[in-house]
C-alpha cells in the first residue's frame, strides 16, 4: 500500500517545536562546545544563528515532501537471478553485476521513493551527488532485493514512476538496478554499471537511515 507525503496546510505544532528543541539540545550537549565562543556568538550573532538553524531545518523538511512510501515482503533466500526473474520483466542486465547484488536484510522492506528537480543541474545528477540527496532525506539507497520485491508486487508502479537504486561493488564502482517501461519492449529491468548520471524522470528508492520514530 502506498501513501504520498505532501506538505500539510497546517503549520508546525508546539509539540513538534519542542521535540526539535529537545533533539537539538541533546546534540549540543554532546558537542561539548567551548563556553566563551558560544557566549560571544549568543551576544553578537544570536539572530543570524537562528536564521541559519531554521534554514537547515527548512531544507531537510522540504526534502521530505512529496515522497512515496511502500511496504512489501521480501524473499531474501532467492538467488539474485531469481529475484530479478520474479519481477516478470524483460531483462537488460550484466550477469556479473546481478550475481554480486547486495541481498539486504529483513522479511519486509519499507521503501521510500523520491524524485529530484534537476532543472538547475543541467537535467542530470551523478551518483556521488545522488548519495548526498539520500543523506539529506535521512535515507540510504534501497537494496536491489527490496526494490525488486516492490516492482514484483506492483508491476504497474514503474509505468508512471520509473524507479532505481544504486550501490558500489567490491571495486568501488557504481552499480544500479532500474525499473522502467519502454515504448518498445514494454516493462523492463536493467542492472549494470553506470557513470553517466541520472535524468530527472527517475524516482530513487531508499530506506530510512534511522528507523526509530522521533516520538517514541
Amino acid at each position: 500500500m502506498a501513501k504520498t507525503m505532501t506538505p500539510s496546510e497546517s503549520v508546525m505544532t508546539a509539540g513538534q517545536i519542542g521535540k526539535v528543541q529537545e533533539l537539538f539540545g541533546a546534540g549540543l550537549r554532546k558537542a561539548n562546545l567551548p563556553n566563551a565562543p558560544v557566549q560571544q556568538v549568543l551576544e553578537h550573532q544570536g539572530e543570524a544563528l537562528v536564521v541559519a538553524l531554521v534554514a537547515v531545518v527548512r531544507k531537510i523538511v522540504e526534502a521530505a515532501c512529496d515522497m512515496i512510501v511502500r511496504t512489501v515482503s521480501v524473499i531474501r533466500t532467492r538467488t539474485p537471478q531469481e529475484a530479478i526473474k520474479a519481477t516478470g520483466r524483460a531483462q537488460y542486465v550484466s550477469d556479473e553485476v546481478v550475481a554480486a547484488m547486495p541481498r539486504g536484510k529483513g522479511e519486509t522492506a519499507e521503501t521510500v521513493f523520491f524524485k529530484l528537480d534537476l532543472s538547475e543541474r543541467g537535467g542530470y545528477i551523478n551518483d556521488a551527488d545522488l548519495d548526498k540527496e539520500y543523506e539529506l532525506r535521512g535515507l540510504v539507497p534501497e537494496d536491489p532485493y527490496s526494490l525488486s520485491a516492490q516492482n514484483e508486487a506492483d508491476p504497474a508502479f514503474a509505468d508512471d514512476h520509473p524507479n532505481a537504486t544504486h550501490w558500489k561493488d567490491s571495486s568501488g564502482k557504481w552499480c544500479y538496478i532500474a525499473f522502467d517501461r519502454w515504448r518498445v519492449g514494454g516493462r523492463c529491468v536493467c542492472v549494470g554499471r553506470y557513470g553517466c548520471g541520472w535524468r530527472g524522470y527517475w524516482w530513487f528508492a531508499g530506506s530510512r537511515k534511522y528507523q526509530k520514530p522521533l516520538d517514541s
